[in-house]
């Protein structure tokens, strides 16, 4: 097992990641229904699409000498209705910081876009990243 989830009522969870102890807690958006408290369940799937990005980006830069002291992403996410679902997710990636040149950049860029989480996304949810 990954993960415990419990429903707190009111609307929210509790999920506790059984590895690390960890918890974090949902709370359904203001624009269905809750209280727009914390992260949405839709809130972390997008989320989760830029730190998979980062962290592979990460984990190709450890393998290939790369140094990736830098990264800031910030993510839209867009819902549609009938039925409810993500229909697009937004990336906007900051790795100014870093100062690779164009081939170290483009090659760190492909990494990212080839995480677990844009392969499950992707023909599903609109895609759209932009890169800085």
């Amino acid at each position: 097992m990954t993960s415990k989830v419990s429903y707190l009522g009111n609307l929210r969870t509790s999920c506790t990641h059984l590895a690390s102890g960890n918890t974090i807690f949902t709370d359904a958006p203001v624009d269905n229904k809750g209280k727009g408290e914390a992260f949405s369940p839709t809130d972390l799937v997008a989320t989760s699409l830029a730190s998979c990005m980062i962290t592979i980006m990460g984990i190709y830069c450890q393998e290939h000498g790369v140094d990736f002291s830098s990264c800031e992403a910030s993510v839209l996410k867009i819902m549609a209705n009938s039925p409810r679902r993500i229909e697009k997710v937004v990336v906007e990636m900051d790795l100014s910081g870093n100062h690779w040149d164009k081939k170290t950049l483009h090659k760190v860029i492909a990494a990212g876009k080839a995480c677990p989480v844009v392969r499950t996304l992707e023909g599903n949810v609109e895609l759209e990243f932009i890169f800085k």
